[in-house]
């Protein structure tokens, strides 16, 4: 079975990096920390009017209706660039969720804005910890009133929309949320990505519109399974994007009046990490294939990509500082960027630990077997 891109996709792929490699330049970070900004608003407009935003959202509600292996091509181009856009927590989360769990009508209204670009949403679903499931979730949801508080939500300081995640009847329930309202309050939290700021919301009987399309105990897990293959394929961008760092920085620079990339131990270095970059490209690219196709596996698929995207994207973070030797460390090298990166998308979903623990709850005669973990993530 051939899993390589479509001709289709490398084309997307193709726009996508000639677009984001002049606007979303390792200079154009540093710019955006120096000023003190979230995210970068002009990029975002401009993804925006090209139809980025909208890749996979149903054409009748204006976005492209393209697959999630096609979201996934733009994934991984954004990780490529470490672009300072909301796109994980807008496109992958909040329209996804809104389009599995909400009704036609809500569709309507809530989903060509995001497609648009002029909605930033957020998805708000932690209480303290990474965990989706029944137990770990407290705020409540009556009478179209939400009260509790969700943290940490990732890029809530530039949404205007949230789904949230919350209880209604004792039962799972998702709705939305408009940030700009009395009796929602934002408070910015200590983040380790300067580009990427989480918040906590709380919610003091905010006005709040339930999701009725689909139970969210049905829709959540296959919601952090597609959320995951998009994660996997921004993890593949950003640990090719270390590597080819590491690369180039290795052949330019003389040791002893020897190239660095002369060395064995360098080689060596750059090896394993092309190893790994492959691996996490082929897990991730069945795991899309599986999100398009429904697969029964999707589970298993998705949990193997986002392991694999996590140990891949963590090695290419931390052996390009190393190769970088002790220039890795400063502000002035682009290093940093993606080690911190890696850090946040790493415990994005939950870490390492939820996920495995999921891969072996859904592997093939191992149902209903899985630790309290392995259920408490199915």
């Amino acid at each position: 079975m051939n899993f390589d891109l479509s001709d289709e996709q490398k084309m997307l792929a193709e726009q996508m990096r000639g677009l984001l490699g002049k606007r979303a330049t390792p200079q154009r970070l540093r710019s955006l920390i120096d000023a003190g900004q979230e995210w970068d608003e002009p990029l975002w407009r401009e993804l925006g009017e090209l139809g980025f935003l909208g890749a996979a959202v149903p054409d009748v509600y204006g976005g492209l209706g393209l697959s999630e292996l096609d979201l996934g091509v733009i994934s991984e181009e954004l990780g490529r660039v470490n672009a300072a856009v909301p796109f994980f927590s807008s496109v992958v989360l909040a329209a996804d969720a809104i389009g599995l769990a909400g009704t036609q009508a809500q569709k309507a209204r809530y989903l060509p804005g995001i497609a648009s670009g002029e909605t930033v949403a957020t998805f708000a679903y932690a209480e303290g910890s990474a965990g989706w499931s029944d137990p770990a979730v407290h705020a409540v949801l009556e009478d179209g009133r939400l009260t509790g508080t969700k943290s940490p939500v990732a890029d809530a300081g530039v949404a205007g929309l949230a789904v949230v995640l919350a209880k209604a009847g004792g039962r799972l329930a998702l709705a939305v949320v408009e940030l700009e309202q009395p009796g929602v309050l934002r408070t910015k939290l200590e983040s380790f990505d300067q580009l990427r700021a989480h918040y906590s919301l709380r919610f003091e009987n905010a006005a709040a519109t339930p999701l009725e399309g689909a139970a969210a105990a049905r829709v959540m897990p296959m919601l952090m399974d597609r959320a995951a293959v998009q994660a996997a394929f921004e993890g593949v961008g950003g640990a090719e994007a270390c590597l080819h760092m590491a690369r180039d920085y290795a052949a330019g620079r003389k040791i002893f009046g020897r190239s660095l990339d002369s060395y064995q131990a360098i080689k060596h270095k750059l090896a394993d990490i092309l190893v790994g970059v492959e691996l996490a490209r082929s897990s991730a690219y069945y795991a899309g294939w599986a999100a398009v196709t429904g697969a029964e596996d999707l589970p298993t698929s998705a949990s193997a990509a986002r392991l694999m995207a996590i140990d891949a994207f963590e090695r290419a973070a931390r052996e390009n500082i190393q190769v970088h030797g002790g220039i890795g460390y400063t502000f002035d090298a682009n290093c940093h960027f993606y080690y911190r990166r890696e850090r946040t998308l790493a415990l994005s979903l939950g870490g390492r630990e939820r996920w495995a623990d999921r891969l072996i709850a859904h592997m093939p005669g191992r149902q209903g077997q899985g630790n309290a973990r392995g259920r408490e993530a199915a």
